[in-house]
């Protein structure tokens, strides 16, 4: 498992989207989060791991936060 761990914010597109790309080839473990999570199935093909999360809705920053804190990736 890498050391290396990235959240991208605005994953679903643009520069978001090409950041977590490039984060996960240089072997970071990744986790995009965007409000779309239907927009990010390339990502998920890729092996970044794909969180819903509005950055300006506070619980669900919380909640993101939480949830990825428990993951183990492999």
């Amino acid at each position: 498992m890498s050391s290396k761990v990235a959240l991208v914010t605005g994953a679903s597109s643009g520069i978001g989207e090409v950041t977590a790309l490039k984060l996960q080839e240089l072997g970071y473990t990744v986790y995009g989060a965007a409000r779309q999570v239907e927009r990010m199935s390339r990502l998920a093909e890729a092996g970044v791991h794909v969180l819903p999360m509005d950055v300006t809705d506070t619980p669900t920053r919380s909640a993101t936060a939480r949830r990825s804190s428990t993951r183990r990736t492999c």
